[in-house]
């Protein structure tokens, strides 16, 4: 099912729980105060007091002289993935405006309260903070501008942090996600070693077409420095590429930032190494705005470039968000359809589709074939929240005209012409790719026939090409054979029906904590198909349940969070007994593999022996609260490294703080 929105909307009415909506009291001096952003992580840290700008120097402003890329400095959060995408969006005016909007003060009509907009499953949200800044002696502690006086940088990432759940959950992450929220973009990923040899050729058009650029170096210690002071496993920001005139001749060189505001590139021609930069005019010079300081900005050549960066994230702009205008010459042409997927009910599964007629081909004069460009990106909803990602696939069938639907059989039968190639664990899968003039259905799928799922699919096209949903034909479907699933067979009940069983056992602030879940699943499991396993629960189970699903760091869980939580426990409590076949309410050993990988948690043998030493009882099976016990564990392990894993390489660099709280607090 599609549905298309265009309206901007506020936090308010896309968060019901209120979680992040712009609450606040008013504070003894009348300004605004945030009530509902998460100051306890800061807290814990020492000496650090919660200041307003004006308490922090004499005249503070929002902006001054503009906001630029020179307004981002990190401070001691390990968040430059956040930064280097803003830099990147500093670069587009209309696309921060939308970002940050204009006219707000610390003087003229000043309330305390200040407001910021992002992108989130294809509609915008306003988020709204106080001004008040962490702060030790003195000085912001996070985010800040080159300038004291300046504070429009540090309020943006408070306001994101927000909409994250707090600081700490912008400790490390992708430029591309936030990429995507302050630009409602599409990202692609790139390996630097398998682009063309001809850099130079490949970066153009896409910063012609105003395309955000990120890249890094995984290749070493968590931001430490090679030999050209090139810092590991942190983000930069591609800023430009000009052709330079030199006395030998023209130069192609690249333009990078590095978000921290300092620490450059010592190679050829860098700021304080680059002999070079004496045989380029002082007119030259000017023109491409070079100065000779360490502010963060710095130029080199794309042999260079290629040499000591390893990936790039290139995030796609199109008409729809850059509707301002600006300097974007040939943006991509959006289309957005909102659309989902049902639990199978039946053996005929009517997946979503959508039809994509190509009809103009690209004005390329080095295309030598008669082709359309377009990017297609499927991106999962809300699944922070629900704590559940999906495994999803993208696949395009060449059709002939006057189809407008795929049955399930000719589904079965062709062979699509593009795809993802097989179902990926992601937020968002993309394609970019070339097809000749025709027609083509597009079909978003998921490997979890029995999970529902909301998504957006968007389709960018180079001109104004056709893209509208299918729809599947009624006439002859009341023929077609349907085998529901018993009810007997699932083993609780669906969110919507536990509500009840929420409030009944909840606290009296509306949260639940290990005791209360302990005593609503032993209820819901009592009254169920697995009626007696809840014997084997305990409290230090529904601890664990609490702790990882825990957003806040409270030990307790609010609706929001319960529900992802149930959504997990139906989802493997389904797995277990289908795996369960002689119906003990207990795995065999041999069966806990095949039920992990059903879950879509492949482990190996050594694993696999661990789990068989520290989860299984005397008897080596598992009951079913053990079962839900360890692949929680298992997941939100997983999960957790995933998270740390910045650069997708399989390794991982943690503080020892940060160790002892993956390893604590579990």
């Amino acid at each position: 099912m599609f549905k298309t929105t265009k309206e901007p909307i506020t936090l308010e009415k896309t968060m019901n729980s209120g979680r992040w909506a712009p609450r606040g009291v008013p504070s003894n001096d009348g300004l605004f105060v945030d009530s509902a952003f998460p100051v306890w992580e800061i807290q814990l840290r020492s000496n650090v007091e919660w200041r307003r700008p004006r308490e922090i120097c004499a005249f503070p402003q929002f902006i001054v002289n503009g906001a630029t890329r020179m307004d981002i400095c990190q401070g001691v959060l390990n968040d430059c993935w956040f930064l280097s995408a803003v830099a990147s969006v500093s670069l587009c005016p209309p696309l921060l405006n939308r970002v940050v909007p204009a006219g707000q003060s610390f003087q003229h009509n000043y309330t305390g309260c200040f407001s910021f907009w992002f992108w989130q499953y294809g509609e915008w949200v306003e988020v709204k903070v106080d001004d008040r800044l962490p702060t030790q002696q003195g000085e912001l502690i996070y985010l800040h501008s080159s300038q004291r006086s300046e504070f429009w940088s540090a309020l943006l990432e408070k306001a994101y942090a927000k909409l994250k759940g707090g600081y700490q959950a912008l400790n490390m992450g992708f430029p591309h996600e936030a990429m995507v929220d302050m630009s409602g973009g599409i990202t692609e990923v790139f390996m630097v070693a398998t682009l063309p040899q001809d850099l130079g050729f490949f970066l153009r058009p896409l910063l012609a077409k105003g395309a955000l650029i990120n890249c890094a170096n995984s290749q070493g210690p968590l931001e430490k420095k090679n030999e050209l002071g090139i810092m590991f496993r942190h983000a930069y920001s591609v800023t430009g590429l000009e052709t330079v005139k030199t006395t030998f001749g023209p130069v192609e060189l690249v333009r990078v930032r590095n978000p921290w505001g300092k620490e450059e590139w010592q190679g050829p021609w860098s700021d304080t190494n680059g002999p070079e930069w004496r045989t380029v005019s002082r007119e030259e010079q000017r023109r491409l705005e070079r100065v000779a300081v360490d502010d963060g900005e710095f130029w080199m050549s794309l042999s260079d470039f290629r040499q000591n960066f390893e990936m790039m994230e290139v995030c796609h702009l199109s008409n729809e968000t850059l509707s301002e205008g600006g300097t974007i010459k040939r943006p991509w042409h959006c289309t957005s359809y909102h659309g989902s997927w049902e639990p199978q009910l039946s053996m005929v599964k009517q997946v979503p589709q959508c039809r994509l007629t190509l009809l103009e081909e690209d004005d390329d004069p080095s295309d030598p074939e008669l082709t359309c460009s377009f990017l297609l990106a499927l991106m999962q909803k809300h699944t922070r929240q629900r704590g559940i990602m999906l495994p999803i696939s993208l696949s395009v069938y060449k059709v002939p005209s006057e189809h407008g639907f795929l049955s399930s059989r000719e589904l079965s039968l062709l062979r699509p012409v593009l795809s993802s190639h097989g179902y990926l664990q992601r937020r968002e899968i993309v394609i970019r790719d070339r097809l000749a003039p025709g027609h083509y259905i597009i079909v978003p799928a998921t490997s979890e026939k029995s999970q529902a799922g909301k998504f957006l699919l968007r389709i960018l096209t180079e001109k104004g090409n056709k893209a509208v949903p299918a729809q599947s034909p009624k006439i002859g479907m009341v023929n077609l054979p349907s085998q529901p699933v018993s009810v007997s067979l699932r083993g609780l009940p669906p969110v919507s029906d536990t509500q009840k069983l929420f409030k009944k056992h909840c606290n009296k602030t509306g949260h639940c904590r290990p005791q209360e879940l302990y005593n609503l699943l032993t209820e819901a499991i009592t009254g169920g198909v697995l009626a007696g396993s809840e014997q084997k629960l305990c409290l230090e189970h529904c601890k664990t349940f609490v702790v990882l699903m825990d957003s806040q760091g409270l030990a307790q869980l609010d609706w929001i969070e319960f529900q992802a939580l149930w959504e997990k426990f139906r989802k493997w409590t389904d797995i277990f007994l289908k795996f369960d076949t002689n119906k003990s309410h207990s795995l065999d050993y041999a069966e806990i593999c095949p039920a992990l990988t059903a879950a879509g948690l492949e482990v190996d043998d050594f694993v696999l022996q661990l789990i068989g030493l520290r989860y299984t009882d005397p008897d080596m099976t598992v009951s079913y609260p053990g079962f839900l016990y360890l692949l929680m564990k298992l997941d939100s392990t997983i999960r957790k490294f995933q998270s740390f894993d910045t650069m997708g390489m399989g390794t991982i660099s943690v503080n020892c703080r940060q160790w002892l709280h993956l390893t604590m607090y579990n």
